[in-house]
């Protein structure tokens, strides 16, 4: 049996906290909060739109190992907050559509919660992928939209054919 996946949040208190997926994660002992960057882990998985290297399944064996981390913040301020030295590997999630209410069918506004979800997903954490997407009402949405482009992401080897596979999506959504 694999032992559990560690995953870490960052979170900056810029949000509603009624509203705050990573909060409503913490309260369900599905993530540890940190408040300050330089309490992420060392070697972890941080997702980070920012970031030049796509995320990908090639990720799997870091997050087993050092964890997975997300960074918690506006996206006004999200910027400011991701460009600062962050902590582990830096990875980009691949082109997906957000399930949430807030930013429904929006390119790339994911909430923390479908990030990490994601993540989980095409790292081959099916089984978590579902549970801390499980405790929202929404959460089943985020998969039934993005069905396609998860299963297509998970068969990507590395970075660069995520990159292709982003590019195969957006010229079928150009054309259809």
């Amino acid at each position: 049996m694999q032992k559990p996946v560690k995953i870490v949040v960052y979170h900056a208190g810029q949000c509603d906290p009624k509203k705050c997926t990573a909060l409503k994660l913490k309260r369900h002992g599905l993530v540890r909060l940190v408040r300050q960057l330089k309490l992420l882990p060392r070697r972890a998985v941080v997702l980070n739109p920012f970031s030049e290297i796509a995320f990908s399944p090639a990720d799997r064996q870091r997050i087993q190992n050092f964890g997975l981390a997300a960074l918690d913040c506006s996206w006004e301020h999200a910027k400011e907050v991701m460009l600062k030295h962050v902590r582990g590997t830096s990875r980009c999630l691949p082109i997906l559509l957000a399930g949430n209410p807030v930013n429904f069918g929006k390119l790339t506004k994911l909430t923390t919660a479908e990030a990490l979800a994601a993540a989980l997903f095409i790292a081959g954490f099916k089984n978590e992928a579902y549970r801390v997407l499980s405790i929202f009402k929404w959460g089943h949405t985020f998969f039934e939209i993005n069905h396609e482009r998860l299963e297509t992401y998970v068969k990507a080897k590395n970075s660069t054919e995520i990159v292709e596979m982003q590019q195969a999506l957006m010229e079928n959504l150009k054309i259809g």
